[in-house]
């Protein structure tokens, strides 16, 4: 499914190009840039010990956007001059001169992004360095082949055609001509009427903080593995056979479900100890394109009602997923525990704490792993009475666990098998009280002597049928589900507030496991990873540009691309995930390189032939509109697959390329216009800070010295 993702990307991307330039060989030459990128991204994978997985998989597909970007910018430059009459190779020479700096920018920014995740720690980081490095190295590879491969290609074979066009290419032209046409007059409106631009530009900046605070928060998208792992529990006296009968019972439901392939049943592998009122179940689906009844989720959501009506025991599900950190394997996929050093006050506050979060909406299957109802038997031995059969302690402890103990005491070979001779008494026995009064105890003398002689028995108190330990401390942790359209996030503060209002002692300290526990620290490292990617990229574009302001411009252009990530995950309702944050992420690489394109010829412009910023800036934006949009409709039609797709693992998949699409889409239509407009206010601003302008030589000298030439 990710292959068929990869190469559909690859198809579109081509397609675009041709569309926009509609020439064979000028489709052909960025083409080349896909394989040999990905190629030598392979190689560099397999030196870093990398796998082809979910992950880097997803992120070749996204790099397919990446890699061509940089050959596109190139090769439009070079076939602009081509058409207007020079030879290729002199137009390879000039636009590679002219745009090279602009290729170097887009590309080192693109990779600065990534620096932040490089240095993540924790599991999330180890999670995505992997996809962090190889979205990396393809693009630094990209940017070595459009600097190098792709002119050289250009100066061979690109041609001025002479002759006349088809009526498609004439189709084609036209309709670019009036898109042309429509952006330089709406342009001309938006710089006449900069200062409602500006306030378009704010209130996006505003609607981003909005939206960020009002979307639901979550960790990673629930996958379909085609696995379920089913929990049973029954009464805490329950014996091993009618938990045996329960268990089938559920199971003849389970294998009549069309979906199911096969499972795997077993009682007695409980949750937090071996406890014979609990059973386990792993459920095998069966392959995607076989099944019926949709997914993993559906197949839960079909079943629950009917598991239900067994009665004697409960049955929890969850789907297995590729993706678990931490914790421990309980009944449902989320955990809090509380913990005490009183036991006491714990098995006092966790039943009212369990009661009270399951009246909370968005959690369903709330249950416990506190189990304080084992029948248990107490004895107390007679010392004075053993003492006088001459009757030790231990020998009574070796006689009680031959009965129920089920010890070993030979093992038996034969030509085929083994088999081993258990000592002990029957199942029905074993629960039985009055089995008590049928044991004897062999004496010092060697004869029997009854229990009863010298025991005396009791069923009270009633003692838990097991304790659990967290950091040493007694524990109980409550699990839960989320109900269908609930948020991770939604879900946690819930449980937060529950807990406040209850007025839980300070002692009972709760906290959450596993993956509602990694998710609350991803939650609060989220603004920085966000912020440390933006002034990292602001500190390179301002290496590169050697200025405080021209930086802010190109970044000007981040704010429409969250607002519109924001809205299209709002829209498809999916949470803001973690691979969510890193779609938005991959947003601040990818819509700067509008800013990039404009700000470079403006200062050229407006350095070397002395132009006016006004014009220098409508004269960039008119002549950029065309890689503009060619870059764009790459990228988003790189990550369009990703959001459409279907199939295994298109769970993982698709929040990234709705932050994508989203954030392209919106970023495409309003920067355009705010780009040029937050130019000028921010030249406005240089001015009044430095009256006499530095002109920047070598900024100017690596910009346009080469085309100067």
């Amino acid at each position: 499914e990710v292959q068929f993702t990869l190469m559909l990307s690859i198809s579109l991307v081509v397609m675009v190009i041709f569309l926009f330039l509609r020439s064979v060989w000028a489709t052909i030459i960025p083409s080349i840039t896909v394989p040999v990128a990905l190629i030598c991204t392979f190689a560099a994978m397999f030196l870093l010990g990398y796998s082809l997985d979910n992950l880097s998989l997803m992120a070749l597909t996204i790099s397919v956007g990446f890699v061509v970007d940089d050959a596109i910018v190139m090769l439009e430059n070079i076939y602009r001059h081509v058409e207007e009459g020079m030879k290729p190779m002199e137009a390879a020479l000039k636009g590679a001169g002219e745009i090279g700096f602009t290729i170097i920018s887009i590309s080192m920014s693109l990779v600065a992004v990534f620096i932040p995740l490089l240095l993540m720690g924790g599991i999330i980081g180890r999670l995505f360095r992997e996809f962090a490095m190889t979205v990396t190295v393809a693009v630094a590879l990209s940017a070595v082949v459009s600097l190098t491969l792709t002119p050289m290609m250009c100066s061979r074979f690109l041609r001025h055609n002479t002759g006349g066009h088809g009526r498609l290419y004439r189709i084609v032209e036209a309709g670019f001509d009036g898109m042309l046409a429509f952006y330089r007059r709406t342009l001309d409106i938006a710089l006449r009427h900069s200062f409602i631009t500006l306030l378009t530009f704010l209130a996006t900046v505003t609607l981003t903080g909005v939206l960020y605070v009002y979307i639901p928060k979550g960790f990673f998208p629930p996958q379909d593995t085609g696995v379920v792992i089913g929990v049973t529990e029954g009464a805490q006296d329950i014996s091993f056979k009618q938990m045996s009968r329960i268990q089938q019972e559920l199971a003849a439901i389970i294998k009549a479900d069309p979906d199911t392939d096969s499972y795997v049943s077993m009682v007695g592998a409980g949750i937090g100890g071996q406890t014979v009122n609990n059973g386990r179940m792993y459920i095998a689906l069966k392959p995607w394109n076989q099944r019926v009844g949709g997914t993993a989720q559906d197949f839960i959501n079909r079943l629950r009602p009917k598991l239900q009506k067994v009665e004697g025991g409960s049955y929890f599900m969850q789907a297995a997923q590729d993706i678990r950190v931490g914790g421990r394997l309980s009944k449902t996929e989320f955990q809090y525990t509380l913990q005490d050093a009183d036991l006491n006050e714990l098995y006092q506050w966790a039943p009212k704490i369990l009661d009270r979060l399951r009246s909370l909406t968005m959690l369903r299957d709330v249950t416990t792993d506190q189990q304080t109802g084992g029948t248990t038997a107490t004895l107390v031995i007679d010392r004075d009475a053993a003492a006088r059969f001459g009757i030790q302690p231990q020998v009574v402890d070796d006689t009680l666990y031959d009965a129920f103990g089920q010890r070993q005491i030979t093992q038996y070979f034969s030509q085929v098998n083994s088999y081993h001779l258990i000592l002990e008494v029957t199942p029905g026995q074993a629960a039985d009280l009055e089995t008590f009064n049928k044991l004897y105890v062999k004496s010092a003398s060697g004869q029997p002597v009854p229990l009863s002689s010298f025991v005396k028995w009791s069923t009270r108190p009633v003692q838990p049928l097991s304790i659990s330990h967290q950091s040493q401390f007694p524990a109980v942790t409550i699990s839960f589900n989320l109900a269908h359209g609930a948020a991770l996030g939604d879900a946690v503060s819930a449980v937060s507030a529950a807990m406040r209002q209850m007025g839980v002692p300070i002692t009972v300290n709760g906290t959450f496991q596993g993956t509602a526990q990694a998710f609350q620290s991803s939650l609060s490292s989220q603004p920085y990873l966000i912020a440390a990617a933006l002034i990292t990229v602001y500190i390179i574009l301002g290496c590169l540009y050697e200025s405080y302001i021209l930086p802010l411009t190109i970044l000007s252009t981040l704010p429409s691309a969250g607002v519109g990530a924001l809205l299209m995950l709002l829209l498809l309702r999916y949470d803001l995930s973690v691979i969510a944050v890193i779609g938005v992420i991959l947003l601040i690489g990818i819509v700067k390189k509008n800013g990039i394109m404009m700000v470079d010829f403006a200062i050229t412009a407006e350095r070397r032939d002395g132009q006016t910023p006004r014009n220098a800036i409508r004269q960039a934006c008119l002549l950029r509109f065309r890689p503009i949009m060619m870059t764009t409709m790459a990228a988003l039609l790189s990550g369009l697959p990703l959001l459409l797709g279907t199939g295994p693992g298109s769970e993982l998949r698709r929040p990234l390329g709705a932050a994508m699409v989203g954030g392209l889409i919106l970023s495409q239509m309003l920067t355009l216009y705010t780009t040029p407009v937050i130019y000028l206010y921010l030249d406005r601003l240089q001015h009044w800070l430095s009256p006499k302008r530095a002109r920047m030589p070598a900024l100017a000298e690596k910009i346009g010295g080469a085309a100067a030439d």
